[in-house]
């Protein structure tokens, strides 16, 4: 076990290796490991390569990066650990012509996340998907009838999901411990800087850029855009909606029991480092209604980390009975006069989690739960594709209100949009020819 934590450790970058190790391949249960490849392994997918290394439950056997000193270097990493030496290719569709890989993880940007998890699902993989579900509304929903046409499991990487603190809170909270839950809070907050103006260059050598746009349209290589600042240009990204909002939102719904909303208005605006490339918001309030007159707040500063309740990130529920504060770190119970009636804390996750790669403890947990999902070791999945959709629905309605500096009215069956032409225009985006998502 102390061998399999220094695996983690060197991958996810937080240690350097000390010492030499077995191979992971020879721990006991290696032969019931599920093969799995991971695209993406710079940051967040190198923290999931880290967990899946970690487990004894998973093999990784293949590599997808279409930079190609991350890819090698990510290939020798692996076999340095005396491991059996896994496969690479900057190629998606090459690594799943493989009869014998069981599971695809998918930590790519944004648009690349539908197209692979379809791709993964025809070739008759599971995937563990980072979020959002998909670029727009539409990517969701095909997402959602895939999974049941091809019958395998999909995990959206929404970790929190997986916390034992926030499986036992929604069990009180359905008990009616705090009464009926008719509102809540969730904020986001970090100090993002400028990612200045970028210039029109040539690609580096090492990164494939055809491949790396995959799905969306052409566009020519800037000097600010890879491998992060993608997040902040709408051709490519999904805003802090769907970047972080997406957790809290998912455990706001989840808290709350509601779906789809029937009304969405936004606040949102760009208060920093007006003149660089960015084109986004960088600070929004958006509220959430919904049938039973429920709802949800959020509030978010990408660039001014601002805390409530001391934390950078979290939600607040309120019932009429009481209230809760919840975050990765567990949750504390109040009764209507604010004096605290039951808390659960975690001894191992941190409440505050601003970096990028966002790895932990909640990460294997969710990680782990995919694996026993395929295996049959667990009954019980903890992130589906059908509620990962309608949480991460709820980021995109946001950012089309804000694009189109309108008040949404949604179906609250499918969260369709009603009687607004400009938003229903962006459902679903265009893609690269040959590109095209179908099922």
């Amino acid at each position: 076990m102390t061998t399999r934590r220094k695996f983690i450790q060197g991958i996810a970058g937080t240690a350097v290796m000390a010492t030499s190790a077995k191979s992971y391949a020879n721990i006991l249960g290696a032969n019931d490991r599920l093969n799995v490849a991971v695209m993406g392994t710079r940051s967040r997918g190198k923290s999931l390569l880290g967990d899946l290394i970690k487990s004894s439950s998973s093999n990784v056997t293949h590599i997808c990066d279409v930079d190609r000193e991350i890819l090698d270097s990510t290939v020798s990493y692996i076999a340095s650990l005396n491991a059996c030496r896994p496969k690479g290719h900057s190629d998606v569709r090459h690594v799943l012509d493989d009869p014998n890989l069981d599971a695809l993880v998918v930590a790519t940007p944004d648009h690349w996340h539908a197209t692979a998890t379809i791709m993964g699902l025809k070739a008759g993989k599971h995937v563990y998907l980072e979020k959002p579900c998909g670029y727009d509304p539409y990517e969701g929903e095909l997402l959602e009838k895939a999974q049941e046409k091809y019958d395998r499991v999909v995990q959206l990487g929404n970790q929190q999901r997986s916390s034992p603190e926030s499986i036992a809170l929604m069990q009180a909270i359905g008990a009616g411990e705090i009464g009926d839950p008719y509102h809540a809070d969730c904020w986001y907050a970090n100090n993002r800087g400028t990612i200045g103006n970028g210039k029109i260059v040539a690609a580096p050598d090492r990164l494939d850029w055809e491949l790396w746009q995959g799905p969306a349209p052409r566009r020519a290589y800037a000097d600010n855009l890879v491998p992060y600042n993608w997040h902040w240009f709408w051709h490519w990204g999904t805003g802090e909606l769907c970047n972080n909002a997406a957790h809290e939102l998912d455990i706001a719904r989840w808290a709350l029991n509601v779906s789809f909303p029937n009304k969405i208005t936004v606040d949102g605006s760009r208060r920093f480092f007006a003149e660089d490339d960015w084109e986004m918001y960088d600070t929004m309030f958006a509220r959430y209604e919904f049938d039973g007159d429920k709802t949800i707040m959020w509030e978010g500063h990408s660039c001014n980390k601002v805390l409530k309740w001391g934390r950078s990130r979290g939600t607040v529920i309120y019932g009429t009975k009481g209230s809760v504060l919840v975050d990765r770190a567990g949750f504390t119970m109040f009764d209507l006069d604010g004096v605290v009636t039951r808390e659960m804390i975690s001894v191992t996750e941190s409440a505050d989690s601003g970096d990028l790669v966002g790895g932990g403890p909640l990460t294997s947990l969710h990680v782990d739960n995919f694996l026993n999902t395929v295996n049959g070791k667990s009954s019980t999945q903890h992130s589906p594709i059908d509620e990962g959709h309608k949480s991460t629905m709820l980021c995109h309605l946001g950012n089309i209100a804000y694009r189109t500096d309108s008040t949404l009215t949604c179906d609250t069956s499918n969260g369709h949009i009603l009687d607004n032409k400009a938003a229903s225009s962006l459902w679903r985006r265009e893609y690269e020819p040959g590109w095209d998502l179908t099922i």
